[in-house]
């Protein structure tokens, strides 16, 4: 990966996270984003997110979608690079399957023991 486009993603993703949770309205959920992908033409870029609780994505993504061209609009007058790419927003599976096998490798472990004994 070019060093420019590092640092146009290192530049969206700050801009995203600034912007994403003033113009977008989430109910019941927590939204961030973890990761930026932009392709080497800088014409669009996938922005990845997480949302907590999982069973809230498609309801924090629906409400992304419907505020996507204000965040667009916001994003092309906050950088100042020839081309802005195009924001595509999805859900950062990465994220999810990490967890999960955290807490797979987690469960057969044993709990620590209590070190205060009860009279």
């Amino acid at each position: 990966m070019s060093y420019r486009i590092e640092r146009v993603n290192e530049l969206l993703h700050q801009e995203v996270s600034k912007i994403l949770p003033r113009e977008v309205e989430f109910k019941d959920c927590i939204v961030t984003v973890t990761n930026v992908k932009t392709v080497p033409s800088l014409l669009s870029c996938d922005v990845l997110i997480t949302v907590i609780p999982e069973k809230k994505e498609k309801d924090a993504l629906a409400e992304i979608r419907a505020s996507l061209y204000e965040i667009q609009k916001i994003i092309n007058k906050r950088l100042n690079i020839k081309k802005v790419p195009r924001l595509f927003f999805k859900i950062d599976e990465g994220a999810k399957n990490l967890y999960k096998i955290d807490k797979i490798s987690s469960y057969g472990k044993k709990r620590p023991k209590n070190n205060f004994q009860e009279n």
